[in-house]
Formats: C-alpha cells, structure tokens, sequence
C-alpha cells in the first residue's frame, strides 16, 4: 500500500470506474470467459484472461491472438463469453466493500460525482442501475463513447469536461493499471484500489495512492479535503 497524504490541488469532483472497482464484476468476467472456452472446447491460461482486465473490448481480439494464436476462433469466443456475462449479471451485482459509504460522503460534502467506464453504455446502465447507485452520478462515460480507450488519457479529460472543472481538480477511483494510467495521464489525482491485479511496476513508478479498499480511500480524500 502507498499513500499520498495530501494533495496541493483542491478537488472539485470525483470520477469512478466501474467494473471491479465499484462493483464486483471482474470475477463474473473472469468466469464467463472460462465457461465460454470450456463450451468451445478450449483451454485458456487464467492470466490471459486476466490480462484483459481494465481492457477496452477494441484491444481483446488483438490480445486475444496473440496468445491465442490467429487460427483460435476469437471472434465465437468473445461471442459466447458475451452471452454467458449477460446471463451471469442478470441478478444485481454486489457491491464493493466501502462503496455506498463513499459515495454517501461525496454527496454530503458537495461534490459532484460522474462514472468513466470501458464498459459500452447498454451494459454499464444496466449494471449500475441494477445496483441501485444510478441516482448518485450526474453522468456517465462509457467505453462506446470515445476514440481512444484507457490507458489515453480521453475518457477522464472528456469526464472532467462534463464536470466543468480541471482534469486537476477530479479525483479518479481506478482498480486497474489501464485506468490509473488514463486517469494519471490525462492529469487527475488517482487513487488505485486494486481488484484482481495489482498495481504493475510501470503503474507504481508514477507514484499514485495505491490503497486496499474504498473505506481507506474515504477517509484518504476527507484528509485530503481538510
């Protein structure tokens, strides 16, 4: 865990992703993916799945080859994979530890709070509105909606945008190292709560908050509020 006890900017919105960090969907994913093959007929390496995590779905066929080998027949397995997601995310899906709580104090205190997903918007309703948190976003950016996916910088630029503030003054919730180096890049403070992986080296050279849950990153921006 590292922690950047205060900031030097004054924060004037917050910006969440979603899967895996607000809601515990990453292990759907994983799984669907592991049905799916084993549907097909394949075997797949569970860290080539989990190697998609925080991936924008234009980067998975490429990824997916690559590992896979180009004769693999990607194009049915992201298909099945889709199909066996929906049905496994048709009950709501649970929360992560510290969330309601979080989102409770943002609002408390002022801030507006918008999402900034890679999921296409279809599904990324669906889901936060099947958790009951929809009320608590002034809006959402979804992966179907911009040019360039996380790791550029684009989604939290066009988020801080929508907020009317600087990319400076927003504070980014990430648990994967696509999203931390979307957020960092496109200049937020970012404070990671890893889900499936860990921060990689590349990620904790650029000196983030890396933190084990949303309760610590609650108290960590209330500091930073002080």
């Amino acid at each position: 865990m590292t922690t950047v006890t205060k900031t030097s900017v004054q924060i004037s919105a917050a910006l969440f992703d979603m899967d895996g960090l607000m809601l515990d969907t990453e292990r759907i994913a994983c799984r669907a993916w592991h049905d799916a093959a084993a549907g097909l007929g394949l075997e797949i390496d569970p860290e080539v799945i989990l190697g998609m995590v925080g991936m924008h779905s234009s980067k998975v066929e490429a990824w997916l080859k690559s590992q896979l080998g180009d004769d693999a027949p990607v194009n049915l397995l992201r298909d099945a994979t889709h199909e066996r997601y929906l049905q496994l995310t048709e009950a709501p899906i649970p929360h992560k530890a510290g969330l309601i709580e979080l989102l409770e104090w943002l609002k408390t205190a002022g801030l507006p709070i918008g999402v900034a997903t890679s999921t296409r918007r279809s599904i990324a309703e669906h889901h936060l509105k099947a958790a009951g948190i929809w009320p608590y976003f002034a809006f959402a950016v979804c992966g179907d909606e911009i040019d360039h996916p996380k790791p550029a910088p684009d989604i939290y630029l066009k988020a801080a945008g929508l907020h009317g503030v600087a990319p400076q003054a927003c504070v980014v919730f990430e648990d994967s190292n696509f999203g931390v180096r979307a957020g960092y890049s496109a200049g937020c403070q970012v404070i990671m709560v890893p889900d499936l992986r860990q921060p990689s080296e590349e990620t904790l050279a650029l000196g983030i908050t890396v933190l084990p849950s949303l309760v610590e990153a609650r108290q960590l921006v209330a500091n930073w509020l002080e």
